[in-house]
Formats: structure tokens, C-alpha cells, sequence
């Protein structure tokens, strides 16, 4: 019990010294802060939105576009691997995406097994059992081709456009240079997005709600204006709206898209107006070049979700692999777009089903009534346990703001952010921290009346304490970490600081309890024990 060596003693203050330092900065003002050299701790616990204020939204993605663009993707799987085929292109007619289905005619019916083994192969299983991503099957038509997308290959496209679609939303808050974002799935189709310190959700939808599906397509200069009129556009060609006003007709075909895009910045054009500069990667560069090569004279539409933004001329060849997109812009819609385009676009259109803005009184109002909180169950433990067991208690005080200090640190360094689950998970750790004190002093005043004497029964009750300490713990640890796996935003941010408040309460009460014990044993010897 006595027997503390000095690499022990040593070990133990050095990891409390650390966690103070990483708690200090939470104590000190900005401009104090930005003293603090390179290298130094300085990160403070961030604040989350029901203490900081921000905004919160919900969006949410509809299956049925999921299953769209789909269906869409597997044309394009079709004309690629039928247009590249050993032998030369496979030529096909009639087709069309319906019911939730690709149907297309292969001309020449003797090639109809290696077209249907071509897209065998381009669409492998999904790696679950001998589940697939689409069927295809013979039509009733000779020579005709159905793709059906099945349930699983659904479901694993769901799953990967959300995931992706995290991601995007994860870029573009980055690029507003916001603190401490909350992005996470909620159930198969909804994403829930926090944005502490963020006070105007109706910008934050503005960026979020926008696919930013950049695309470039040639203008359908054949197409006759009555038929237009009426809706109706030839094969091959679509009817879209320009920004400008009017409808514009333009090939279904894009030359390129914005997936090859590496860059985009706010410029200006040739009047001095805001506009945005954008430029491709090495092999949408090449794609750019041969595409206006090849149509010198003619207007291409730069679409943005299904919206004409501008439709210039080529004039000459673009080969530098860049241009500029010139339109009504203000510095702020240029930016905006700019953002977009960097940050890629959405894989699914998101809807926001929910909204709130936690405004920054609120949040003072919850951080004010958190503190009142705490204090008061620090006073209460501390009066209870120096009421109690008189020294004793006091170690117990004294370990117990070692680790709510502690507690602080490890989250500022680790960077978890404080919410007000959190703030009432601290504040049962602090009722819980004792438990482990209460367990020793009532297993020392046992062994005491059994008639042990003062280094004995001090020495027994902190070693069969432990072992109920170890065990109570580690349940609570095991059940924090569930509430941590399968909970949302407010139980993760408890779970966090339950688990890390066990973990400390422990180290705190068996450690350095035991450790101011044995120095007071050691140095005043007493013959009897008050507890």
C-alpha cells in the first residue's frame, strides 16, 4: 500500500499535468490564445449547436431518384461497352428507359449473345452471396435486350449515393470556412446536418438544396421552332430553360460534364462583371479540346442542373483546358457557384424536411444553466464526502476536480464537441466519480471493525474496492460505447463524455486517492483511523 515508486509517482502527475494544460485554453480569451506559440495546446472544447446556436436541417433523398439515375447510368454503361465491343460497335435502336427499365433492339440478331455477355460482365455481382446488380433478360421483340435493376442493386446504389452525398456536403461547409460541422446519415435516406455559430439556414439550404450537376451540351440548331413551341423536341434532343429566359434546345448527349472538373474560381469577364473560371483535369481537357475542335461555328449550353446558364458560340478550339462561365452575377452568386462546382455534384437531390435555427441566447442561456449545474453537484458531493469521511473525503474532493479538469482536457485535445447531452453526462459523472470513493472508504471502515489495523485495513479496502470498481466500470464503459454505435447526435455526444468520465473516475479514485493516502500514512503514522 505504501509502496509507490517514483516512475509511478511521476507517470501519474505528468498525465495530469497534461490534461490540465490541454484544459487551460478553455479559460483563456481569443487574444490570449493567438499568443500561444506554435506546438502549444491551445485547441478549445468546441461548442455544439444547442450551446453555440447555429442551424440544423434535415434533407432527405427520394428512392425514386436514386432508381433514376440508375437506370441512367446503365445507359450509359450499354452505348460504352456496346459502341467498344471486340469486333466493332454493336449497333442498337429503340432505346428508352421506362417503367423502371432499359429496353434496347440489337440490329443484328447474330450478335445478340455477345452484346448480353458484354453487360454480364460490366455489371458483376454486388459481392453479397449471388446477389446482382441488374438483370437482363430476352424481350418478346427478336433481338430485343431488357436491364432491370434489382432490389439489391437498388439498395447498394442508395447506399453509395448517400454516402457520397455526405461527402459533397461535407466539402461545401468546408468551403464556407464553418467550425465544427454535424453530418450524418439517418436511416437509409436522410442526412442531418449541424452548423454551429451558422445563423441563416435559408443560405445554408441555398448551397446544400442545389445538385450543381454541371454539364455541356450542344445546342440543336435543327430543331424546328413550332415544334418546339408545342413541346415537343426531335430524337435525340431535349427542351430546356434558360436562365436568361426562353427555352433552349440542345443534344441529350453531353460533350462533357463537371465530374472532370478540378478547380473553380470567382473571375471576372472581359466587362470587369463577376464570373466563374473553371478548369478540367488532363483527360476532360483533352474530351473539352476535341469536342469544340470538332465544332468550330456551332453554340454549346453550359447546363446546370437542367438550367441553360449561358449557350456562347465556339469560336476556335479551346485547348487550354479552362473557360469561364459569364452570366448576372454578383460576387456572392458567383462564390456560391464557384463552391459548387469545386465540391462536386450532389449524386441525388436532397429536399430539407426539417429546419431550426438555435439562436446564440439560447445557447448562452443553456451554457449558463449547464455551469449552475455543475457547480451545485460539485458542492453537494464535496459537502456529502467531506461530511462523511472527514480526510478521507477531502482526497476525494480534491480527485474528483482533478477529474472534471481531466475530463475537459482529453475532449479539447481530441476535439469532441460539447453539447448539452454532454453537459448532463459531466454532471453524472460527477455524482458517479465518488461511487468508486464511497466503495473504498466503506470497504475500509469494514476491515476496521473486524479489528485490522490502520495499514491493513487501509491496504485491503483499496485492494477488494478495486475489483468491484473495475467491474461496475466496465459495464458502463461497454454501455457507453453501444449508446455511442447505434445513437444519433445528442446520446453520441452523452456517450462520449460518460465513457470518458468512467475512464477518468477511475484513474482519479484508484490512482490518485491511493496515491495521497500513502504519502499521508507514510509522513504522519497514526495510530487510529477517523473515516
Amino acid at each position: 500500500m505504501l509502496d509507490f515508486p517514483k516512475w509511478k509517482t511521476w507517470s501519474m502527475w505528468a498525465t495530469v499535468l497534461l490534461c490540465l494544460l490541454l484544459a487551460l485554453p478553455n479559460a483563456l480569451a481569443p487574444s490570449t490564445l493567438a499568443l500561444i506559440p506554435d506546438g502549444l495546446p491551445k485547441s478549445q472544447l468546441p461548442l455544439g449547436l444547442d450551446l453555440r446556436g447555429g442551424s440544423h436541417l434535415m434533407l432527405e433523398a427520394t428512392a425514386l431518384d436514386v432508381e433514376k439515375a440508375k437506370l441512367e447510368s446503365l445507359e450509359d454503361t450499354v452505348r460504352g461497352e456496346l459502341r467498344s465491343a471486340e469486333g466493332g460497335a454493336i449497333a442498337i435502336t429503340d432505346l428508352s428507359l421506362n417503367r423502371g427499365r432499359l429496353t434496347f433492339t440489337v440490329t443484328d440478331l447474330a450478335r445478340l449473345d455477345q452484346a448480353i455477355s458484354l453487360l454480364n460482365k460490366a455489371t458483376a455481382p454486388l459481392g453479397v452471396g449471388n446477389a446482382r446488380e441488374v438483370e437482363i433478360n430476352r424481350g418478346s421483340v427478336p433481338g430485343q435486350v431488357i436491364v432491370t435493376p434489382t432490389a439489391s442493386g437498388i439498395a447498394a446504389a442508395i447506399d453509395g449515393a448517400m454516402a457520397q452525398a455526405v461527402e459533397v456536403i461535407r466539402k461545401r461547409i468546408d468551403e464556407l470556412g464553418t467550425r465544427e460541422p454535424t453530418i450524418v446519415r439517418q436511416g437509409k435516406t436522410r442526412i442531418v446536418v449541424q452548423v454551429p455559430g451558422l445563423q441563416d439556414p435559408e443560405a445554408l439550404k441555398a448551397l446544400l438544396g442545389k445538385t450543381a450537376k454541371l454539364e455541356f451540351k450542344l445546342v440543336d440548331t435543327a430543331a424546328d421552332p413550332e415544334e418546339v413551341a408545342q413541346g415537343r423536341a426531335p430524337p435525340g434532343s431535349q427542351i430546356l430553360t434558360s436562365q436568361e429566359g426562353g427555352q433552349v434546345v440542345v443534344k441529350r448527349r453531353a460533350i462533357i460534364t463537371g465530374d472532370q472538373l478540378v478547380d473553380s474560381q470567382v473571375s471576372t469577364d472581359q466587362n470587369g462583371a463577376p464570373a466563374v473560371s473553371f478548369r478540367f483535369d488532363s483527360t476532360g481537357g483533352r474530351r473539352f479540346a476535341q469536342a469544340t475542335t470538332e465544332n468550330v461555328g456551332k453554340p454549346f449550353a453550359i447546363i446546370l442542373d437542367g438550367m441553360v446558364i449561358s449557350a456562347p458560340n465556339i469560336n476556335e478550339p479551346i485547348l487550354g483546358g479552362s473557360g469561364i462561365i459569364m452570366g448576372n452575377y454578383t460576387v456572392q452568386s458567383a462564390n456560391e457557384l464557384a463552391i459548387l462546382l469545386r465540391s462536386g455534384k450532389l449524386p441525388v437531390e436532397l429536399k430539407v424536411v426539417e429546419e431550426r435555427t438555435v439562436g446564440p441566447d439560447l445557447g448562452a442561456d443553456s451554457i449558463k444553466a449547464g455551469i449552475i449545474a455543475s457547480i451545485v453537484a460539485v458542492l453537494a458531493v464535496a459537502g456529502l464526502m467531506i461530511m462523511t469521511y472527514g480526510r478521507f473525503g477531502v482526497y476525494s474532493v480534491i480527485a474528483l476536480a482533478i477529474n472534471v479538469l481531466m475530463i475537459l482536457g482529453i475532449m479539447s485535445a481530441a476535439g469532441f464537441t460539447l453539447t448539452l447531452p454532454g453537459i448532463a453526462g459531466m454532471v453524472l459523472t460527477i455524482g458517479a466519480a465518488v461511487d468508486a470513493n464511497v466503495l473504498i472508504n466503506e470497504r475500509i471502515r469494514e476491515e476496521q471493525r473486524k479489528g485490522r489495523g490502520v495499514i491493513a485495513s487501509v491496504e485491503t479496502g483499496f485492494k477488494e474496492a478495486s475489483r468491484t470498481i473495475w467491474d461496475a466500470n466496465s459495464l458502463n464503459i461497454i454501455v457507453a460505447i453501444i449508446m455511442f454505435l447505434f445513437g444519433s447526435g445528442p446520446i453520441k455526444g452523452f456517450a462520449v463524455v460518460l465513457s470518458i468520465g468512467i475512464a477518468t473516475s477511475v484513474f482519479t479514485a484508484v490512482t490518485i486517492v491511493r496515491w495521497m493516502v500513502a504519502r499521508w500514512l507514510t509522513n504522519a503514522r497514526p495510530a487510529t483511523l477517523s473515516i
